[in-house]
């Protein structure tokens, strides 16, 4: 996956630079690299259990038939007085 990057500057303690580095000998990898890693499976979470959340909603409410249709709802949204109040209508 091609990724754009941006540059940051983190600041890290001695241990947690050491254990980096360690980590990044081991993996040859660079301490960005495990770092981006790190953020990106903590916060952004894994590629396929995202896709598989979202399939999982996918008509989530189709047998439903006490909802309102889609159009109804929104047409009920957009009922106001705000073109009366300023003389359109």
């Amino acid at each position: 996956m091609l990724y754009i990057m941006r540059r940051t500057q983190l600041y890290l303690d001695d241990d947690l630079w050491a254990a980096l580095h360690t980590r990044a000998l081991l993996e040859n990898a660079t301490i960005s690299e495990l770092v981006r890693r790190a953020a990106r499976d903590r916060y952004m979470g894994n590629l396929e259990e995202r896709r598989a959340a979202m399939s999982g909603i996918v008509g989530l409410w189709k047998d439903w038939t006490d909802l309102p249709s889609s159009e109804s709802y929104v047409r009920n949204l957009r009922k106001g007085t705000r073109l009366k109040r300023l003389g359109i209508l």
